[in-house]
């Protein structure tokens, strides 16, 4: 099922593996580059289509000081965060209830409730459409800011409760019967054993969370359209014009709407890491 590792003294294969390897890397790479070295031409070299030389003169400041003069890009970004922040934190409160009770106790039902959880992971996005806009245009919610963060807690539950299950199943049992003896109710028993133990998988689970929700351009067409509401994802199409498009300032809205993910992730690797490999060794 795995791979096999290479023997150290299999030199020729060894070579071509690291050759691969930096081949893939170098194709990945090559968009990000050229979105990089877009970002910081002249509009003059990018209307004469030089895209992969190096810049003649470089416009990093006028181009991303534009981004904000020239744009709206700012709303976007605000709006993005008044859609992130509250999916995140919803997302974080509800798969920690859900996988609490679905770890820890036993009741009828439980395995058909959190079958429920996992199965809507393998729906396709694009086949609720339909029904999840015309629900919003019934509750009133369409084109708010409240349409998008109810939908992507609902969406996001699914997977991050799977996932706090399995850390929460991985936690020893003699903490669980030391809190009973102790006559800790449940709600104690979660907030003050379960909880600071949970750290390094709320971390892994709020920088997966708050990745999706920030990329996310699919649903963000589909339950808003006024640029009030817009998150960043959205609003990064309306810098393309109806006959000429700005491509160094399109990269480097670009650039800019990738940085909070980027940050974020590189500020919490360490707990990322540790809760994708604690939560990962009991199912």
């Amino acid at each position: 099922m795995y791979p096999r590792p290479i023997a150290p003294t299999a030199a020729a294969h060894r070579t071509i593996y690291v050759s691969l390897v930096a081949l893939v890397l170098v194709l990945w790479l090559l968009p990000l580059v050229a979105v990089m070295l877009t970002s910081i031409r002249s509009f003059d070299e990018v209307m004469a289509g030089q895209y992969w030389n190096w810049p003649k003169k470089f416009s990093l400041i006028e181009n991303y000081t534009a981004v904000f003069q020239q744009t709206a890009m700012f709303r976007f970004f605000l709006n993005s965060l008044i859609i992130t922040l509250p999916s995140v934190a919803g997302v974080l409160v509800l798969a920690t209830l859900n996988g609490f009770v679905l770890s820890r106790y036993r009741f009828k039902g439980a395995t058909l409730v959190f079958a429920l959880f996992v199965g809507g992971n393998f729906l396709p996005a694009q086949i609720m459409m339909i029904p999840v806009r015309d629900l919003m245009v019934k509750l009133g919610l369409y084109d708010t800011f409240y349409a998008l963060i109810l939908f992507h807690i609902a969406f996001q539950t699914g997977f991050a409760t799977l996932f706090m299950r399995n850390f929460i199943s991985a936690l020893p049992d003699e903490l669980f019967q030391a809190a009973r003896s102790e006559g800790a109710s449940p709600a104690q028993t979660l907030w003050h054993v379960v909880v600071p133990l949970l750290r390094p998988a709320l971390a892994a689970l709020a920088i997966l969370t708050f990745t999706f929700v920030w990329n996310d351009y699919f649903w963000a067409i589909v339950l808003t359209q006024s640029d009030a509401v817009k998150p960043v994802t959205a609003g990064l199409n309306n810098l393309r014009g109806e006959w000429v498009s700005a491509w160094n300032l399109v990269a480097a809205a670009t650039i800019l709407a990738a940085l909070p993910p980027v940050t974020m992730f590189f500020l919490m690797q360490k707990h990322f890491i540790a809760g994708l490999t604690i939560g990962a060794v009991k199912g």
